[in-house]
């Protein structure tokens, strides 16, 4: 059975997001998972800090609060912002609702979330931030799995 955790505070910058998505995939690496169960992680954590820094905190910065936990096969990460909060999180998670048009925001965030994690939770007070909870599931380490094709 694997337990760990991970806590990271920063900055909530444009320029951080690069080094949070790098961190939580770092993190995650003991996990084995594939590529492309690496890429789904970063882009999910990419998007989540996007949306705090552009959304959250108006580019006027903040603080990020990102815990990123592991528990047996499952990959868990909550980043936490406590800049305006959301209205309307059910809106907030249409595709393609952008509270920032003129910015130029796909408003895919939310949507890629739930695409490239196995389970998605956003919680969110007006004044008072969101939180951003992400799970992901690593089945078998990708050692076993190349192990277990070429055994065929």
């Amino acid at each position: 059975m694997m337990r760990d955790e991970m806590k990271l505070t920063m900055n909530a910058i444009a320029e951080n997001e690069y080094f949070a998505r790098v961190a939580v995939a770092a993190f995650s690496a003991k996990m084995d998972p594939t590529m492309e169960e690496l890429a789904d992680i970063k882009t999910a954590v990419s998007e989540a800090v996007t949306n705090a820094v552009v959304h959250g905190y108006d580019h006027k910065g903040g603080i990020l609060e990102i815990d990123a936990r592991i528990e047996d096969e499952w990959l868990e990460i909550e980043i936490e912002d406590e800049g305006i909060g959301i209205d309307d999180v059910k809106q907030a998670m249409e595709p393609l609702y952008t509270s920032r048009p003129e910015e130029n925001h796909a408003g895919m965030g939310f949507t890629f979330m739930e695409a490239f994690m196995d389970e998605l939770e956003v919680v969110s007070t007006p004044g008072q931030g969101t939180k951003v909870k992400m799970r992901k599931k690593i089945e078998m380490p990708a050692a076993v799995r190349r192990k277990k094709r070429s055994i065929r």
